[in-house]
């Protein structure tokens, strides 16, 4: 009969607190994981003074680890009943350390002549980070240098009896495609979430595995500087689903040093005395004085640098909430979200809606926001789509997977580049081709005005910088100019920068939940402007927030609380209002 076991440690939250294990389970194979310890405990780790071993220098997480790692395989088969690891854990924990160790005993333990065994890493840098302990490991042990041997110039190790090889590449290099691995280490992997292609480099770098049951594929990662995206999001998400019960699957398992919710919410990690939570190698490789003393100089200085420590230090993970100058509404926008919120249900919902229109360079997105006043309620609903043109995947390789996983989800719309050649902008505006973009844009305002939810006047709020076309076409789908209004910039959108933030904090606003406006409203950033007034920009130059400006372009006409062209009682929707003709 098959064994059964999980790999989810549901109650991780209590367990990190206290300094526990985050590995709920016994390793299925106790034998397999006690030899494996005796090999890496044994390895002497040389950068650090007095030449220690992992057994001597470790915290019991690091052991926790490998023995789950190495107890999974099963010794009648050989087959490894776990085959897919991950390890999230804060800058400084020794983790290239690890690495090293953990690829040097596999390539000891290792049964298969001829073997491969592969780290890849995002630039040689960090590969260099493995390969300089791996290979020291190896010459500070002269029973190991009788087997195994160091080619320092191609950061390989070859085990001499075997014949067997651990690689260390970089992805820059260019040399991943051929791999047949049975033991594949990714180290950084949020680097390759970045990375557009990476998700096919990783596929051909783990795709030897599917010979050899033996194998297996472990990441290894600190949190990104930016919010998570690509493969790095997608890994991250599968293995906080598994770590929660909420995905079950036996063959992976993650150990996750990250903040339990409530810690996030009250920013328990700012104090010294929690920082343990996410740097368990805490006391050794780990300086609790030396976080401190950065965090204070972080927090001087500008946003940005305090977000990059946060995520590297204490494994915070990147979003709405982290910015000192965030948007003051941003830690409200999470719990205002409401999923059911389409398209259909906002016109079926409100009594009346309004528009914002935002759209900037080619290399920008061209955003879309409806506020709509919901019936009886009087709440304001929030729906937003934005389109970019295929363009901004190459100008903007940094933000590309990102702008994928928003594509994926249907909140932004890529457009083709017409003709696949640059738009002639002094073309006769007669003879212009409707751009995918600005059809988008128009149907949808179309269809909210078909339905008679739009004011006679300022229904349309727009920056009226880069919106030309939108404007023609809507004249030419009929559209009045008195429902347009060109809405003013920068510091003159301060009473909807300020009076929307108090309306989240109210709860008296709602939107659809999108990935889109939570990646928006966590790039913007207020500036102050002269005394009261203040003004949202962006946090970095690549980070997008055309889509939060349409927000609130369309925030400033739903606080003049217009009404609808038809403005049906929402009693006589309901049929609650009924008149007897013969009585009047």
């Amino acid at each position: 009969m098959e064994r059964t076991w999980s790999t989810a440690c549901p109650d991780w939250q209590d367990r990190i607190v206290a300094g526990e294990s985050l590995i709920a389970m016994e390793p299925l194979f106790p034998d397999m994981a006690e030899e494996a310890l005796g090999v890496f405990k044994s390895l002497r780790i040389v950068d650090v003074p007095g030449r220690p071993t992992f057994g001597e220098a470790c915290e019991q997480f690091v052991f926790d680890f490998v023995a789950a790692i190495f107890g999974a395989q099963d010794p009648q088969s050989g087959k490894r009943l776990i085959w897919e690891f991950m390890l999230l854990i804060s800058k400084k924990n020794s983790k290239s350390t690890i690495a090293a160790g953990i690829m040097v005993t596999a390539l000891i333990l290792n049964f298969r002549e001829n073997a491969e065994l592969l780290v890849l890493a995002p630039t040689k840098e960090v590969a260099g980070n493995v390969f300089d302990p791996a290979a020291a490991m190896v010459r500070a042990d002269p029973e190991l240098s009788a087997i195994l041997k160091p080619i320092d110039h191609e950061k390989r190790i070859k085990h001499l009896t075997k014949g067997a090889e651990l690689k260390v590449v970089s992805a820059d290099s260019g040399v991943v495609s051929g791999k047949k691995a049975a033991f594949v280490l990714v180290d950084e992997l949020w680097e390759f979430g970045k990375d557009p292609k990476a998700a096919a480099m990783l596929m051909e770098a783990t795709g030897g595995r599917v010979s050899r049951p033996e194998g297996f594929v472990i990441y290894l990662t600190t949190h990104s500087d930016s919010e998570p995206r690509g493969v790095f999001k997608d890994k991250l998400d599968t293995f906080r689903g598994i770590r929660d019960g909420t995905i079950v699957n036996r063959r992976k398992l993650g150990m996750l040093y990250e903040w339990p919710p409530h810690m996030l919410e009250s920013e328990a990690y700012l104090d010294p005395a929690n920082f343990y939570v996410t740097n368990p190698n805490i006391g050794k490789s780990v300086d609790a004085e030396y976080i401190e003393e950065q965090l204070a100089e972080a927090r001087k200085g500008e946003p940005g640098t305090l977000q990059i420590f946060l995520s590297k230090h204490l494994n915070v993970q990147i979003g709405t909430r982290l910015s000192r100058d965030r948007w003051t509404g941003a830690e409200f926008w999470e719990a205002a979200a409401d999923k059911t919120l389409t398209l259909a249900e906002l016109i079926r919902r409100c009594e009346v809606i309004v528009a914002g229109i935002d759209g900037g360079g080619l290399d920008d997105l061209l955003g879309l926001c409806l506020i709509g006043r919901e019936k009886g309620s009087k709440r304001w609903l929030v729906w937003c789509r934005a389109w970019a043109w295929s363009v901004v995947w190459k100008r903007r390789q940094d933000i590309a997977t990102k702008l994928d996983e928003l594509v994926k989800e249907g909140t932004l719309i890529r457009c083709e580049m017409p003709d696949d050649a640059v738009i002639d902008l002094e073309a006769d505006g007669d003879d212009e081709e409707l751009t995918d973009d600005v059809r988008g844009v128009v149907d949808i305002l179309c269809e909210v005005d078909d339905a008679g939810l739009f004011p006679e006047e300022d229904a349309i709020g727009l920056d009226a910088v880069g919106v030309a076309s939108i404007v023609d076409e809507l004249a030419n789908r009929g559209f009045d100019d008195m429902k347009l209004r060109a809405v003013q910039q920068g510091y003159k959108l301060s009473a909807a920068i300020k009076g929307a933030a108090r309306k989240l904090a109210a709860r008296t606003i709602r939107h659809d939940g999108s990935a889109l406006m939570q990646w928006c409203v966590g790039n913007a950033k207020m500036e102050p402007r002269g005394t009261s007034a203040v003004a949202i920009v962006k946090m970095t130059p690549s980070a997008k927030i055309d889509p939060f400006a349409a927000f609130l372009n369309a925030v400033m006409l739903m606080t003049e609380n217009p009404q609808a062209v038809d403005s049906t009682s929402v009693y006589e929707e309901r049929g609650l209002l009924e008149i007897e003709v013969d009585a009047l």
